[in-house]
């Protein structure tokens, strides 16, 4: 199956599964396939997720440069039940996305199934496609279990 019919398939079960990302990505891909700018994907898959990454950090930091979050807000939150345990999930992802991403650099062809795995959460269960990070340091954890319980047996 060729490349620009992935894309199509992909931009359609965007749209059913109601993933403006999932759409736009593929659409954008395909435009670059279809004026003959392949020379730019490798250049697009290498930086594209650090791109990903500071735009997500920018929208996550803009409170703090917006001045909605005060330094009263942010000492309240860190002494706080919620606050300490938001500390401990947001250590804990970034933990979980750093084995993800070895685990991408290791096997990138597990993109397939990230892929896969998240249209289906789309479509499904409703889910939202926070990123390959995420489901590839799950998919770490999950694999790290099997491994071990393949051992025992």
């Amino acid at each position: 199956m060729s490349g620009e019919v992935v894309l199509v398939i992909l931009i359609i079960i965007g749209l059913i599964g109601r993933s403006p990302i999932i759409s736009t990505a593929a659409c954008v891909l395909l435009i670059v396939k279809l004026i003959h700018l392949q020379r730019f994907l490798p250049t697009i898959e290498r930086r594209g997720l650090e791109l990903g990454l500071l735009f997500l950090t920018f929208s996550v930091l803009v409170p703090f440069a917006s001045e909605r979050i005060q330094t009263k807000d942010i000492v309240s939150a860190l002494t706080s039940w919620p606050g300490i345990l938001a500390m401990v999930g947001g250590g804990l992802a970034t933990y979980v996305n750093g084995r993800g991403l070895e685990m991408l650099k290791l096997d990138p062809q597990l993109i397939v199934g990230l892929v896969v795995g998240s249209i289906i959460g789309i479509v499904f269960f409703r889910g939202i496609p926070v990123g390959p990070l995420m489901a590839a340091g799950i998919t770490a954890i999950l694999f790290k279990i099997f491994s071990l319980i393949s051992d025992r047996l």
